[in-house]
């Protein structure tokens, strides 16, 4: 069923940049314009080996005519220089911890033995993430961190929150030991850091919100986001993520046997959400997903965007464009929660990277394709004066999805972070009222 809430009163504004914003300028006239010539230059520089050519055959020639010593010269300059690249620091390999050396980890055990050679930019946030749990003192919730590592090799940052008096709410619930039952909880936004560590406490509240109400709560940072491996604000493929949300997810079943599994997901994570939902084995295996915002559908600037955007990204994947960077976007109606968020280090506001943006059209894409296929439980909540993601698509969603049971709200006046709007408390009642109809 569709309903609407009322127009919030008295609305104050604070502009800031959003996910769709950003990549219509990625993608933009005179952005491609620029590409263009950039493109071109790569092609003048992939021409230098063939001028150069000749020039190394000469080389080589005179080099074969050299004495047996200039060889072991040779050897030694090598040598020489790996030597000093060792004295110096330089380390061309990293090390990654396997997640099963790693278990749950919580402020009360101290935490000082979870080392790890990364790479020094996501050494960082990861420290900082961990520092977040660690520091957690809230005695009604237990929270605690692990390092979870893909089919790839990558190593993600997984949180959990347990409520600490879960054993005596829930009684009623009919699966499960004690009567309790869990909730995997993963908050994805692709110029946002993820899961509830990211803005300075705020999903740390929805998540201390759920474990009240009984819920075990689940957050996992994907790939080039929070605590995770990866440049910062990368993404190769979003399928690595959907494929990743499997995986973390088969991971939770296997520890909770017999509890009702839900999955949540914001902007660009609940089209991740959406597409591990079409899969017939992970639908089996949960009970229902939230969305807010998803991003099933953002309109590029220009059609010619669709032939270029495959291309640019492959040969500039990780590149930044100050133009996509694009200022005056509303996403939240409140100042103080958007300087919280936008303050935090472990919050990627940069610029778009190419392969990100193109990543994010192809999949939207494809969910406008397959909307039919969704038989999941689903509510589905967005702004209507949403400008990042497109709330007719989440209408569209709720009309074609084959699923029986879903509910879609539209919030008059409500923008893109609805977690983080004035009214947060209201729809966090609701997501959790809607669940609790379905334990």
């Amino acid at each position: 069923m569709a309903s609407n809430a009322a127009t919030p009163s008295s609305p104050s504004y604070l502009l800031t940049s959003g996910a769709s914003g950003r990549i219509t300028a990625l993608f933009s006239v005179q952005t491609l314009k620029s590409l263009l010539m950039l493109i071109n230059a790569f092609f003048l520089l992939l021409l230098a080996p063939f001028r150069a050519r000749r020039r190394m055959v000469v080389a080589a020639a005179v080099a074969a005519r050299g004495s047996s010593t200039s060889s072991l010269g040779d050897q030694k300059s090598k040598d020489g220089r790996l030597l000093r690249e060792s004295s110096s620091g330089v380390h061309r390999t990293k090390l990654r911890v396997p997640a099963t050396i790693v278990p749950w980890k919580s402020g009360g055990g101290g935490g000082g033995g979870v080392t790890a050679v990364v790479d020094p930019e996501v050494g960082g946030r990861r420290a900082i993430a961990i520092k977040r749990v660690l520091h957690d003192d809230d005695t009604n919730t237990v929270r605690e961190f692990s390092l979870f590592v893909t089919a790839r090799g990558d190593t993600l940052f997984t949180q959990l929150w347990t409520p600490v008096s879960a054993k005596i709410r829930f009684v009623y619930v009919p699966n499960g030991p004690f009567g309790t039952h869990f909730l995997l909880i993963l908050l994805f936004d692709y110029y946002l850091t993820i899961p509830f560590f990211t803005n300075s406490g705020r999903y740390n509240d929805f998540a201390r919100e759920l474990n009240a109400n009984g819920f075990k709560v689940y957050g996992m940072d994907w790939i080039g986001h929070g605590g995770s491996d990866g440049l910062h604000g990368y993404v190769h493929s979003l399928d690595y993520a959907v494929d990743d949300l499997k995986s973390f997810l088969d991971k939770i079943l296997t520890e909770n046997p017999g509890f009702p599994c839900f999955c949540f997901g914001h902007s660009t994570g609940a089209a991740i959400v959406l597409k591990a939902m079409i899969d017939p084995k992970v639908e089996a295996s949960v009970s229902g997903v939230v969305l807010t915002s998803p991003a099933i559908r953002i309109q590029p600037s220009h059609p010619l965007v669709v032939m270029l955007a495959p291309v640019m990204s492959f040969f500039i994947p990780t590149f930044q464009l100050n133009t996509s960077n694009k200022k005056g976007m509303p996403v939240s109606r409140d100042p103080e929660a958007l300087v919280a968020k936008y303050s935090d280090p472990l919050v990627y506001t940069g610029p778009v990277r190419v392969r990100t943006g193109y990543e994010i059209l192809r999949t939207t894409a494809y969910l406008q394709k397959n909307l039919k296929r969704l038989r999941v439980p689903f509510f589905v909540l967005h702004g209507a004066a949403d400008t990042v993601t497109d709330p007719d698509a989440s209408q569209k969603l709720y009309e074609e999805a084959s699923s029986t049971d879903k509910t879609i709200k539209l919030l008059e006046g409500f923008l893109h972070d609805l977690l983080f709007e004035p009214e947060r408390e209201e729809i966090m009642e609701g997501i959790i009222d809607w669940l609790n109809c379905r334990v």
